[in-house]
């Protein structure tokens, strides 16, 4: 039984229902009390439920789905598309010698496209919702100080200083500060997605 269980558990992972019912506690800015108060279940089930360490009866997302206004399949949906590709920082440390050249590091993006770029700050501890599930987002995002942590169907990838990032998804991602300090993003995306594309902490 407990074998069966673990497999429900794995086939049920590329849903990442405990990050998206997170991400919709963030959205509406609720606590974990006040979302228990609202749905009549217990401020530890749904800490369970966040953090994967359990798994939800259908009655159970269903009591949470009409606070948050939402659809059962909003937890099943599969995305259409997603691709992450991540650039380290190659640059060497200068080793006592000047530069007597620029160095260009090139950031894949759309050319074709009427370009929005912003600089984002997260506090440390702060999480925020990068995409939502089902609408399509393509964005390069150029990590400037800190480290950025990007969660995507429970994969997570911290990125560095120097690291980038091109996105194309149209699933849940969150990110956030990674560790004790502050990190600096720099966005760029097309001007639909970046107007559409909401930070929520």
């Amino acid at each position: 039984m407990e074998s069966g269980s673990r497999q429900v558990g794995q086939s049920l992972a590329v849903y990442s229902i405990g990050q998206k019912l997170r991400a919709l506690r963030m959205q509406k800015g609720l606590t974990l009390s006040r979302l228990a108060d609202q749905t009549g279940l217990s401020t530890a089930l749904l800490s369970k439920l966040e953090t994967d360490r359990m798994i939800p009866t259908l009655m159970t997302l269903a009591s949470i789905c009409r606070v948050y206004g939402v659809g059962l399949g909003f937890f099943f949906a599969d995305a259409k598309r997603h691709s992450l590709s991540i650039t380290r920082n190659l640059r060497e440390p200068e080793r006592g010698r000047a530069r007597v050249t620029p160095k260009e590091v090139p950031l894949s993006a759309a050319v074709d496209s009427p370009l929005l770029a912003s600089e984002v700050d997260f506090p440390p501890g702060v999480v925020g919702v990068l995409t939502d599930v089902g609408t399509a987002f393509v964005a390069v995002i150029y990590v400037l100080e800190g480290s950025l942590l990007i969660d995507s169907a429970g994969l997570e990838d911290v990125l560095e200083a120097g690291d980038c990032v091109s996105v194309d998804s149209e699933m849940l991602i969150t990110w956030g500060a990674h560790g004790p300090s502050p990190c600096r993003a720099l966005v760029v995306a097309p001007r639909e997605a970046s107007h559409d594309r909401r930070h929520r902490d």
